[in-house]
């Protein structure tokens, strides 16, 4: 057998070219051929997916906009012990570099980045932006001193020198109702500001009850679709899969009409004498209202799974076990249950990731008490544009998802999820 290897590695084609070569030539022709046809998806998920997310993990630790907007003063700041009033040196840098962005437009970039760790911090830069206009020498200290008293405030300072690290962890502190004090200690923030821990258990039992609600509502009629003849079983996924041919926001509206204080639901009910006109019942914007759209919204995604893997299973056992003399209680937790298991973990799952992540049906009928962190994320990121709070928000996020996912997978294993 080894000579007649080597002999065909020196077999000789009409070409001249060795047959060993030309075999390495056409599989070499094939792994760049099956590359190339994986380049656009492979495109796709570094620009969609791989390059937002480590886009949003470098925001929530990145902060150049000090080191950007006061390139004179960051040095010295950085360098200040913190323990007394800067001297004038630093007085008069802070003075150049609030000209310089005064000059270019971008003062208030500044303020606003001061003014997420020293509330009022928006207010003192602009009003010093139109006083600073009359100073022009030296000395600076005692004139910007004069000019807004708080620049002569060591807290002031030294809020300058804990906003000005090009690297910092305050978004995640932030994140979790923490935040650092004068003396650069890690604190609780006011009780009246703790809001992103409570939002984060509430995302995550929202999104735990989602997925039981929409297992307990989706199993029987997975069941139902996989063990009925076709002409059936054809009608019933059509109007499993109705929800997704109707726009979503078109939905969740429908939930605010059905759902309201002056609803069709509250409607029937004064009609039928169930309730009195005068104790309609809340049902919409708060909690009961996200619940109710997010399960009716995301129960497709718990039937299909389910019911891919049920349709694999030979209703043949269920028949033998049967005709064996077990109940159909009996057959269905002992036959049928234990092998529709992966079709539930996919379901919940892919139920679980999807509501953690909710965001339109929570900020239309959840009210105050139905939000969740993704519209704080929405918040940050549209309104009080602090990106490296909401950064870290979804980085928080993300990595609890994927502990989640760790944990399924450790629990029931990843190889035991299928979709059919």
């Amino acid at each position: 057998m080894n000579t007649q290897a080597v002999a065909a590695q020196g077999v000789i084609m009409i070409d001249g070219v060795p047959l060993k070569e030309q075999l390495a030539r056409a599989e070499r022709k094939k792994k760049i051929t099956a590359f190339m046809l994986v380049v656009p998806l492979l495109a796709f998920i570094i620009f969609t997916f791989v390059i937002p997310i480590g886009n949003m993990l470098t925001r929530s630790v990145d902060n150049p906009r000090m080191t950007n907007q006061m390139p004179s003063l960051i040095d010295d700041l950085l360098l200040w012990d913190g323990k007394e009033l800067p001297g004038e040196d630093m007085y008069a840098k802070l003075f150049q570099d609030i000209q310089w962005n005064i000059e270019n437009g971008t003062i208030g970039r500044i303020a606003t980045h001061v003014n997420y760790r020293m509330p009022g911090a928006r207010s003192m830069i602009v009003k010093s932006k139109r006083k600073l206009k009359k100073i022009k020498g030296p000395p600076y200290k005692e004139q910007m001193i004069e000019a807004e008293p708080r620049w002569g405030e060591l807290h002031t300072w030294r809020i300058l020198q804990q906003v000005s690290d090009p690297l910092t962890s305050s978004y995640f502190l932030n994140a979790i109702d923490k935040d650092y004090d004068i003396d650069g200690n890690v604190v609780a923030q006011p009780e009246e500001k703790q809001i992103y821990v409570t939002l984060f258990i509430r995302t995550l039992w929202i999104s735990a009850l989602v997925t039981l609600l929409t297992l307990i509502l989706g199993y029987p009629i997975a069941y139902l679709i996989s063990t009925t003849p076709p002409r059936i079983s054809n009608l019933l996924i059509i109007m499993v899969l109705l929800p997704f041919w109707t726009s979503l926001l078109v939905r969740t509206t429908s939930w605010i009409v059905l759902l309201q204080t002056q609803g069709v639901l509250n409607d029937i009910m004064v009609w039928i004498g169930l309730i009195a006109d005068d104790g309609r019942i809340q049902m919409i914007y708060n909690l009961n209202g996200t619940l109710v759209a997010m399960t009716q919204i995301l129960l497709p995604f718990m039937v299909l799974p389910m019911y891919s893997v049920m349709k694999t299973i030979p209703l043949s056992q269920l028949r033998a076990s049967q005709s064996l003399g077990a109940t159909p209680f009996r057959t269905f937790f002992r036959i049928f249950w234990p092998q529709s298991i992966p079709g539930i973990g996919a379901g919940g799952l892919l139920v679980f990731v999807l509501s953690v992540g909710y965001y339109i049906t929570p900020a239309l009928v959840g009210g105050s008490s139905g939000q969740m962190i993704s519209n704080q994320i929405a918040f940050h990121m549209r309104s009080s544009l602090n990106w490296g709070l909401a950064a870290a928000l979804g980085t928080i996020m993300l990595v609890g998802v994927l502990v989640l996912y760790w944990l399924y997978d450790r629990i029931v294993g990843i190889d035991n999820m299928k979709l059919g």
